[in-house]
């Protein structure tokens, strides 16, 4: 642990303040890693502690072998999780829906003081101004679905009114889809919320029917424990890093100060693994292409050094790994992707591909096969 300091005067004295700066190694940051995200050999048996402990579950639908939440809760709790478990906590409002992200409701009071604020809680950048002028533009459609979702209730996007004067312009993605792209506005202004699905479609309603009734954390006070729970949940985290949609990747000046052996720059780590390391013992597990250990593409390539990327949206002879390969966790290493499709209709889970990254041992593929085997057995389907 190496000290920087920082000198200063009061009066005749002279002040020093010592910071210091964990040097680890790259397995160490790993492995501080993989505690952090709940995937080391003691698996969590509880599955809203899971979720607290994670902060947030990403709720995409793509079900080539489950929805992203249902294999991220998968992968932690193991074959005794069962996916109605999760439905209930949605339904019961132990969880809610923010940012298509599934939260525990009670941080919801972390993040009402910024929905305030929106678009911004310090001065607007030009595009924010953009977005509150195109809000202001449209307000009589904002009122006008707020009105109809007082009156009769939770309603798909389809249902709820267009009567936008000013279209929504993009670079063509979003042209026209205005109610869409208000409603994400009103979610962040807090006026709305995602209360259901009825089938692949949500069911919009007032927040303030969704939401529990809380009171908002003052705003610097929410930001700093919301980087502190991030951090938690990390392990390992750069202060500062890209804009990511939905939730942040980066944690502000929270935790200590770190540097991890062959990689730039400074890091931010939570001290509490750090006492962890020795007795760290590890297991095989298959993730989500979304699950929160890969899902910084960069802070994986620099932690582990795995090269990786989610093929959907890619056509199918680009492809190298498959349509939503899983990788493989071995330990604190990332070793591989499993290509795999669940074949409901014909009961199988159809295995195309193990992608071996690096050699594997003979114990590496049968703990790896095993976590196959156990996930056929968890989807109820039979593995080929």
């Amino acid at each position: 642990m190496v000290p920087s300091t920082l000198t200063g005067r009061r009066s005749s004295c002279r002040l020093l303040i010592v910071y210091p700066v964990h040097e680890l190694t790259k397995e160490q940051a790993r492995r501080i890693s993989v505690l952090a995200q709940l995937l080391d050999a003691e698996r969590p048996d509880d599955l809203l502690e899971m979720v607290r402990h994670l902060t947030l579950l990403q709720v995409e639908p793509t079900a080539a072998v489950a929805p992203s939440a249902h294999v991220v809760a998968w992968s932690r709790l193991g074959a005794g999780y069962r996916q109605s478990a999760l439905d209930d906590l949605v339904g019961s409002g132990a969880l809610v829906e923010l940012h298509s992200m599934l939260r525990p409701a009670e941080d919801l009071a972390l993040h009402r003081a910024e929905m305030a604020a929106w678009p911004s809680p310090v001065e607007w950048k030009d595009w924010e101004r953009s977005l509150a002028e195109w809000v202001e533009a449209n307000d009589d459609t904002r009122r006008d679905i707020l009105a109809k979702l007082h009156d009769e209730g939770p309603c798909t996007t389809r249902e709820l009114p267009d009567t936008t004067l000013v279209p929504w312009q993009s670079s063509g993605w979003n042209n026209d889809r205005n109610v869409s792209r208000l409603l994400d506005m009103m979610v962040q202004r807090g006026e709305v919320a995602v209360a259901g699905m009825d089938g692949r479609d949500k069911l919009w309603d007032l927040a303030e029917r969704v939401y529990p009734d809380v009171e908002p954390v003052p705003l610097e006070e929410a930001m700093r424990i919301r980087g502190e729970r991030r951090l938690r949940s990390l392990g390992l985290a750069r202060a500062r890093a890209a804009v990511a949609p939905s939730e942040p990747n980066d944690v502000g000046p929270v935790g200590e100060d770190a540097v991890v052996e062959g990689v730039r720059g400074r890091w931010r780590v939570d001290p509490t693994y750090l006492a962890r390391l020795d007795d760290f013992s590890g297991r095989a597990a298959l993730l989500s292409p979304l699950d929160r250990l890969v899902f910084d593409r960069k802070r994986m390539e620099e932690l582990f050094e795995f090269d990786y990327q989610l093929e959907m949206y890619k056509p199918k002879a680009k492809r190298r790994f498959g349509y939503w390969a899983l990788p493989v966790l071995y330990g604190d290493r990332l070793v591989g992707k499993v290509d795999a499709t669940a074949e409901r209709d014909a009961g199988i889970l159809r295995v195309d591909a193990v992608h071996e990254d690096g050699r594997w041992t003979k114990a590496m593929r049968t703990a790896v096969g095993e976590e196959i085997d156990s996930l056929g057995d968890w989807l109820g389907l039979v593995v080929t």
